[in-house]
């Protein structure tokens, strides 16, 4: 499914973009692997140079959430330099899958 926006800035996540990229984790507050993502993807932000991780609580931001159409948390979102959206999954990533996807999003 595509999301009805294509791209992102720092006025819609709340904090500013990475240099290479940015991984955007949408979470909920009860949410247990939401922390085992945030982990993953703060290991691999301070593995690869320019990429920011960047979490948004998803009940702080429903106009967002129903915008990226956000049926469950974690949902992942690898923007590249500019903020569009190259990538998404909905669940607990693995540490190979995130690095893979920020091949598509890191010239």
């Amino acid at each position: 499914m595509t999301p009805a926006v294509e791209t992102l800035g720092a006025e819609q996540i709340g904090a500013e973009l990475g240099e290479r990229a940015t991984l955007v984790q949408v979470s909920s507050a009860f949410c247990q692997p939401c922390r085992a993502t945030r982990r993953i993807l703060a290991d691999v932000t301070s593995m690869v140079e320019g990429v920011a991780h960047v979490e948004v609580d998803a009940e702080s931001h429903l106009d967002l959430v129903r915008r990226l159409q956000v049926r469950g948390t974690p949902t992942v979102f690898v923007l590249d330099a500019s903020g569009r959206i190259v990538r998404r999954a909905q669940g607990q990533p693995r540490k190979a899958d995130v690095i893979a996807a920020l091949g598509q999003a890191v010239p």
